[in-house]
């Protein structure tokens, strides 16, 4: 599996390639906020891990391997977003949470989140359950 780090690095590239069809150093380097001396070292370890295949000056592409950690990394990060969300947690927070926590959490915890998110998508008046005893708790203290 790779290191935080690298899913970093994997997400980035796969969402801009998803974006944009290709992903350059300078467009990962931004993204990121890292010095693009930074992200040459990251996609060459990237490359050596066969998470994607590395031209000096003809880019990247990412591998089957690449595409895969890469998909499911970026529908992680949109899951606990949608899951922060869904919860109540303010919009200026979210990016910041999710990206405090998303490297924190099992597979197992991400699944779980996703049946809970899916339990409320069913049923709209669970949200609103949801809601009203978050204030009642709140009136509380």
């Amino acid at each position: 599996m790779p290191t935080p780090s690298m899913e970093d690095y994997l997400e980035r590239i796969y969402k801009l390639i998803d974006e944009k069809g290709y992903a350059r150093v300078s467009d990962i380097a931004e993204g990121l906020e890292v010095h693009p001396s930074s992200v040459t070292k990251m996609i060459q370890k990237l490359d050596k891990d066969e998470y994607l295949i590395y031209e000096k000056y003809r880019g990247l592409v990412l591998t089957s391997k690449g595409k895969k950690v890469g998909k499911r990394l970026v529908d992680r990060h949109q899951l606990l977003e949608e899951f922060l969300s869904l919860i109540g947690v303010q919009q200026e927070n979210i990016y910041k949470d999710v990206e405090g926590i998303e490297h924190h959490l099992s597979w197992d915890s991400i699944t779980r989140i996703e049946t809970l998110v899916e339990y409320f998508r069913r049923d709209e008046s669970r949200i609103q359950t949801l809601y009203a005893i978050h204030s009642e708790l709140a009136s509380d203290s």
